[in-house]
């Protein structure tokens, strides 16, 4: 057992970004794609009744904390302990809600703030290409300096995330390492997370001897919620793939059901029976 409990649980996550706002801001600056003017200096937290809601099964996958800053630019930082492709769309959905509420409180269009959504996900989703880092946003498609400054979604694949491999900002990689190399096993902190004030002071909120033993409890609870989810969410993918076989086996028979009474009648060359059925000639011949 370490000293230290995973940054990444609901619990843990929300009492560092949920409840020091200097912690949140340096992880924002760290992570969102801003220059040097557009820098955030300081936040409100969303009160409780604008924080979007969750269904049951997000309520065990998915810890967010949410804020604006000076300039009214509205934040969710989520952390994504699951991933399915509807994430996207519910990412997509909650930061136009929170762009198009700013229209009820009296504003003018002209003065709207951007919304900025920064996901970090325990998964990795995005296979085909070896970035951990996707940015989406509104931006014109042949002429990329064109952009509506309006959302700006940012996913982070955290198991893609190796330091050696990348030179972004030193923050940017500190907080990471902090996200994905501490966890409750972690006997020894890389000095290079210690050294730096802020990751520190994170390391220190995450000691388990800072922890109540009701907040331990709720601690197990999240990770029990978890590994209950990811094993249905297993068995639904193992469900989901013995039936897709099912029906491309079904498919396939039925093929060459048709393409064996088409040869019966002889009356369509092997050609002909393979542009119609969309079976090759060596599986023809073979009937």
């Amino acid at each position: 057992m370490g000293k230290y409990l995973d940054p990444r649980a609901d619990l843990t996550f929300k009492k560092i970004f949920g409840e020091h706002k200097h912690l949140v801001i340096s992880l924002l600056n760290a992570l969102l794609p801003l220059k040097d003017d557009e820098r955030v200096e300081s936040i409100e937290y969303w009160p409780a009744d604008q924080i979007p809601e969750r269904t049951e099964a997000e309520k065990y996958s998915i810890v967010d904390v949410c804020c604006k800053d000076n300039k009214q630019r509205e934040f969710i930082v989520e952390m994504q302990m699951t991933w399915t492709e509807s994430f996207k769309k519910r990412v997509l959905l909650n930061a136009s809600k929170a762009y198009v509420a700013q229209t009820n409180k009296g504003m003018k269009y002209k003065t709207l703030q951007p919304v900025y959504a920064l996901n970090f996900v325990n998964a990795s989703f995005m296979k085909d290409v070896d970035d951990y880092y996707h940015y989406y946003h509104l931006v014109h498609d042949k002429y990329t300096d064109k952009v509506i400054d309006g959302l700006h979604l940012i996913f982070v694949e955290l198991p893609k995330f190796k330091p050696q491999t990348i030179s972004e900002r030193k923050m940017q990689v500190l907080w990471l390492r902090f996200l994905t190399e501490i966890n409750d096993r972690t006997q020894e902190v890389p000095a290079e997370l210690l050294e730096n004030a802020e990751v520190s002071e994170a390391l220190e909120i995450l000691e388990r001897a800072a922890f109540t033993d009701a907040e331990m409890r709720a601690y197990d609870k999240f990770w029990d919620s978890i590994s209950s989810w990811r094993t249905l969410e297993g068995d639904w993918e193992d469900k989901l793939a013995e039936a897709k076989a099912e029906a491309e086996a079904k498919l396939k028979q039925d093929k060459l059901d048709t393409a064996r009474k088409l040869k019966a009648m002889n009356v369509m060359t092997t050609a002909q029976i393979a542009d119609a059925t969309g079976l090759t000639a060596e599986e023809i011949e073979g009937l």
